[in-house]
């Protein structure tokens, strides 16, 4: 059985910027996509390989839980003060909320993990 995670102190993740993109192409039905830049530091005193990640998203009263290994196809390893940087997308008919976790391991094959803020996906008003 595998042990449980815990937050680590000092890894952080900072959602850098949220971006409103609009394009003809995107279905009717979730006209919205959102590209989101994320920031995950390591300020603590542990080398950590994050392995996988899971988002909680908020549209109404609908709830969608993604789960999956790596990170946009990668296991960054983080080295103390080291970051890792990336972006992604969500598709959305409307405003979302968003939050979750990644998590992995550290240089003791101890199980850690650190949150992802709650962050809100807001359309532009016409």
């Amino acid at each position: 059985m595998n042990a449980p995670s815990h937050e680590l102190p000092g890894l952080r993740v900072t959602v850098d910027r949220v971006v409103h993109h609009t394009d003809a192409g995107l279905p009717a039905e979730r006209p919205h996509a959102f590209i989101y830049f994320i920031t995950i530091a390591n300020a603590s005193d542990r080398t950590v390989r994050l392995l996988g990640r899971k988002w909680i998203i908020r549209e109404g009263a609908s709830v969608e839980v993604v789960e999956g290994d790596g990170i946009v196809g990668e296991t960054p390893v983080l080295a103390p003060g080291g970051t890792f940087s990336y972006n992604s997308y969500h598709l959305a008919a409307g405003e979302c909320t968003a939050h979750g976790a990644f998590h992995g391991v550290d240089d003791g094959d101890r199980p850690v993990c650190v949150r992802i803020p709650l962050f809100t996906m807001t359309p532009p008003t016409l």
